[in-house]
C-alpha cells in the first residue's frame, strides 16, 4: 500500500495511491495524517485499505499538492557514515556503532518543492537516503524482532551545508538549515518491499547526471540494527523516522567538488519506494 500526504483546501489530508490516482482517505473518515493513522495500529492500516477499495471519488496524482509523508514526527533520527565507501570518501573509519544525529522538520520540504541554498554558503550538498518509518512503539527493541516495529519506508535527500557541518565535531548546524532537505514523495508499507528494505538500488541524480549509485544491502548497519539501537535511549513511537544514511558519491568528496546551486534539479530514487525530485533555489 502506498500512502501520501497532500494539501486539501489548505489542510493536510491523507491519500491512498492507486496507480496514477489518489483516494482522499481523510474525506472517507480516516485521520488527516499518516502519523495519526499509524497510532491506530493494524486497525488503521486495514481501514485505509478498505476505504480505498470502496471510495468512488479519485484525484489524478498530477493534481495534488504534495506534503512530506509524515506530518510531525516526534523524532527524526539521521544516520551518518552508514556505507563503507562513503565513510572512506569522508576520511573516516567505518563506525563500529551507528553515528546518529537529528534533523528538524523545518529542515525539509516535500516532493516537488524547492530546496533552498542559504546565502551564507555555496557548499550545498546532496545525500540520497532510505527513510524507515516506525509503526509500533517500543523501547530496548531486540534486533530479532525489530522489523515488526517498522511500518514502511520513504525517500530522503539529506541536504547538507558542508562548511557549517564541519565547523565543529557536531553536525547539527550543517544538517538543519531551513528547507535544505526533502522527504517523500510517499510512504510504502513494509509488505510491499523485501524484508528490511534490503537489496534496493539507490540513485541520486543532479540535472540527470548519476552521482550516487548504490544498494541498501551495503549499509553497515541494517534497518533492524538501526531500529534496535535507536530504541535504547528513548522509546520509539509511531511516526518516528530513521534516515538511514547515504552511500558514496557526495559532492564534497568529488574532485572538483559538485554542489547544488539555483536552477538545478536533484532526484533521489530508491527502487520500489519512489522518486523524490526537487528544484534548487537561492535563499535570502
Amino acid at each position: 500500500m502506498r500512502l501520501l500526504a497532500f494539501s486539501s483546501n489548505g489542510q493536510p489530508a491523507l491519500g491512498l495511491r492507486l496507480d496514477q490516482d489518489v483516494v482522499n482517505l481523510t474525506a472517507e473518515g480516516l485521520p488527516p495524517t499518516l502519523d495519526a493513522l499509524l497510532r491506530l495500529g493494524p486497525t488503521g492500516m486495514e481501514a485505509a485499505r478498505l476505504a480505498g477499495a470502496k471510495a468512488r471519488t479519485r484525484t489524478h496524482i498530477s493534481d495534488i499538492a504534495w506534503l512530506p509523508p509524515v506530518h510531525a514526527p516526534a523524532k527524526a533520527i539521521a544516520v551518518g557514515l552508514n556505507y563503507v565507501d562513503h565513510a572512506a570518501e569522508s576520511s573516516f573509519e567505518p563506525p563500529k556503532y551507528p553515528v546518529l544525529f537529528h534533523r528538524f522538520p523545518s529542515s525539509w520540504v516535500a516532493h516537488g518543492e524547492a530546496l533552498v541554498r542559504p546565502h551564507v554558503s555555496t557548499q550545498f550538498d546532496y545525500e540520497g537516503e532510505l527513510v524507515v518509518v516506525i509503526g509500533k512503539a517500543g523501547r530496548y527493541i531486540d534486533k530479532a524482532g525489530a522489523l515488526e516495529h517498522v511500518a514502511g519506508y520513504s525517500v530522503f535527500n539529506d541536504g547538507s551545508i558542508r562548511d557549517y557541518q564541519t565547523k565543529s565535531a557536531q553536525w547539527m548546524m550543517g544538517k538543519n538549515f531551513d528547507r535544505s532537505g526533502s522527504f517523500g514523495p510517499e510512504f510504502v508499507t513494509a509488505d510491499e518491499l523485501p524484508q528490511g528494505a534490503a537489496g534496493l538500488r539507490l540513485q541520486t541524480r543532479l540535472n540527470g547526471q548519476v552521482l550516487q549509485d548504490a544498494n541498501t544491502r551495503d549499509m553497515i548497519f541494517d534497518v533492524a540494527t538501526l531500529v534496535s539501537v535507536c530504541s535504547e535511549p528513548f522509546a520509539l513511537q509511531p511516526g518516528d523516522i530513521i534516515i538511514s544514511g547515504t552511500p558514496a558519491g557526495v559532492g564534497l568528496a568529488r574532485k572538483p567538488p559538485i554542489f547544488m546551486k539555483a536552477g538545478d534539479v536533484c532526484e533521489v530514487e530508491v527502487e520500489g519506494v519512489g522518486l523524490l525530485s526537487n528544484p534548487v533555489v537561492d535563499g535570502n
